[in-house]
């Protein structure tokens, strides 16, 4: 069976074309929405199906019999590439990806303005979409990212979350970058670094600074937002946002509007609905707006706090 038929999932030969092997890479065709990064290069498309598999095999231990499979063609090529249950969907450009995708990626993201206009300056790409057999969203996102690192290799200059609106260098998870255990260390790359987005908004009219996440939906989880002092409460509100969706998402608990959390001695964390004028914290998914409160704010209403 042609790699074309087994990347868009179809498991029978076509009538006169003999059996697949056992070992071929097929795409899961149940799988319809698994998770998505971008890698970006600096020059050429890298297209070196063997290349490729030898940095797969050496990116961590357990990855010994992953392969990959590219079918080059001109300006573009596709590829899958996998180990155990796990099967990557990859789509090569060699063209940059559109701005629009950048700037959502790039301008929000948290490294040096040289490295982003390494990015910005990237000649090539490729997409990269879960079609394996685990349905976990991180176990997806880990195994997409392992091929992200494994690509990297040939000048990859970022890896992109399109849907979380963040970017990293691609030299933050290559094989010599992460070692030996790699794909635990991706497994506990905190959420906000890649797998969601940190996003600050300065909004005209408003004293302070908008800071939200973008991307929790994709582990069934609401986004959260705060109107924070000034930019110098990022890394406060990325580590507490964080720190939410981490136990959200390892005790399976939920939490909803009108929910508090301590996050101090005498601090709260009180979570709500977004007003009518904050438009610009609606969607991809679900949006809960967090406030700082004191613990005698709890019981108050809505709008009472102070």
């Amino acid at each position: 069976m042609s790699i074309i038929s087994r990347f868009f999932g179809r498991k029978e030969p076509a009538a006169g074309q003999p059996n697949a092997e056992p070992a071929a890479l097929v795409s899961n065709p149940d799988q319809k929405d698994g998770m998505s990064l971008q890698v970006a290069f600096a020059g050429p498309l890298p297209n070196q199906a063997e290349a490729l598999t030898r940095a797969l095999q050496a990116y961590h231990p357990s990855m010994a019999d992953a392969r990959a499979e590219l079918d080059a063609g001109g300006d573009h090529w596709l590829g899958l590439a996998g180990w155990g249950e796990h099967v990557v969907r990859m789509v090569g450009f060699n063209a940059p990806l559109p701005e629009a995708t950048v700037e959502v990626c790039v301008a929000p993201a948290h490294y040096p303005a040289e490295v982003k206009a390494e990015v910005r300056a990237h000649s090539s790409h490729v997409l990269l979409y879960y079609t394996g057999h685990d349905e976990d969203p991180l176990e997806q996102y880990v195994a997409v990212a392992a091929v992200a690192g494994a690509l990297a290799e040939a000048g990859g200059v970022a890896v992109m979350n399109e849907h979380a609106h963040t970017s990293l260098p691609a030299g933050v998870f290559t094989r010599a970058s992460l070692g030996d255990e790699s794909l635990e260390l991706l497994r506990s790359l905190p959420l906000t670094m890649l797998y969601c987005g940190f996003v600050k908004y300065d909004v005209e009219g408003t004293a302070g600074v908008w800071m939200r996440t973008y991307g929790a939906d994709r582990f069934g989880l609401p986004d959260f937002a705060a109107l924070a002092e000034g930019h110098h409460q990022g890394e406060f509100y990325s580590n507490i946002f964080n720190n939410i969706m981490a136990y959200l998402l390892q005790s399976g608990a939920e939490m909803d509007a009108g929910h508090t959390m301590q996050i101090g001695e005498n601090a709260y964390l009180k979570l709500r609905e977004p007003g009518e004028p904050e438009y610009f914290l609606q969607g991809p998914g679900r949006t809960l707006v967090a406030e700082i409160i004191a613990e005698d704010q709890i019981n108050r209403p809505d709008g009472a706090q102070h």
